[in-house]
């Protein structure tokens, strides 16, 4: 069913949108956060109209509906959506997404960042996969691993506020217990375009709670010696982030047979008027 304005594809239900494929990565908060957030920027939902229901949402993406109800609060509290109560209810567009005002700090570093995102994501991964799996095969001091698990005790206790800082601490200090300073000099300096990437989206909670259970998996496969683990972690929790960082700020990435669909302020999914529905 479609409402006003006679959306292409009549008759193709919204959830059977490739942009609601499954989801076959790990990240499945990270990426549920990207599809909702794609299915706007492509025009399969505009503001004003209704998602699908979360049971065949969550079906479609193959995720836990405890999953998409999460992403969903993450992202009616940044704005995007809205939950509306009553028979005529349900999560509504309630701006398209973009590249959001950053904060001032990023504001005069972003505009350069933001146009090489591609780069900046695959750099990071092999710069900090390499170096996380390089620090697992050394031999560690004392210090060395006392510092580890301290700043990953202090990250996991700090407001969402004051969370950049000590990630980035974690991050470097794992680069710098491979043992190579030009590596953890590299490190440091893609970091830096990564942090003003970080800066100008929404700190989400759930995504710093994911971010610390897979900080706590790298520091422990690099305190045990496991490369492979450590590998392995690192690149899971890397993709997380570069999921969000994608789905907030770069509007170039499309689903395959998707049309980008230009905004009808009037057209509601359910077809009526969004100002006579009744609102929380």
């Amino acid at each position: 069913m479609t409402g006003r304005g006679g959306m292409p594809g009549a008759g193709k239900r919204l959830v059977d949108s490739p942009v609601f494929r499954p989801i076959r990565s790990g990240q499945t908060f990270e990426e549920t956060v990207e599809r909702l957030l794609q299915a706007g920027k492509l025009g399969v939902i505009n503001p004003g109209e209704r998602l699908p229901s979360e049971r065949d949402l969550a079906a479609a993406l193959g995720v836990a509906r405890e999953t998409l109800r999460e992403a969903l609060r993450s992202l009616v509290e940044a704005g995007y959506f809205e939950s509306v109560r009553g028979r005529r209810g349900g999560t509504f567009m309630r701006r398209r997404p973009g590249p959001i005002s950053p904060t001032p700090e990023a504001k005069d570093a972003l505009p350069g960042i933001a146009a090489r995102i591609s780069e900046v994501l695959d750099l990071r991964r092999v710069l900090e996969v390499g170096a996380a799996e390089l620090a697992a095969t050394r031999e560690l001091t004392t210090p060395v691993r006392a510092q580890l698990r301290w700043l990953l005790d202090e990250s996991c206790a700090v407001a969402i506020d004051d969370y950049r800082p000590i990630d980035s601490r974690l991050h470097l200090a794992i680069a710098e217990a491979a043992g190579s300073p030009v590596l953890a000099g590299y490190v440091a300096d893609i970091r830096a375009d990564v942090n003003d990437l970080l800066d100008a989206i929404p700190r989400l909670a759930v995504n710093i709670r994911n971010s610390n259970d897979q900080h706590r998996a790298v520091v422990e496969a690099v305190l045990d010696g496991d490369p492979a683990a450590a590998r392995d972690s690192m690149t899971q929790h890397l993709a997380g982030t570069a999921a969000l960082l994608r789905g907030f700020l770069d509007g170039s990435r499309t689903f395959s047979g998707e049309r980008h669909l230009s905004a009808s302020p009037d057209r509601t999914f359910s077809g009526e008027s969004p100002d006579s529905r009744r609102r929380t």
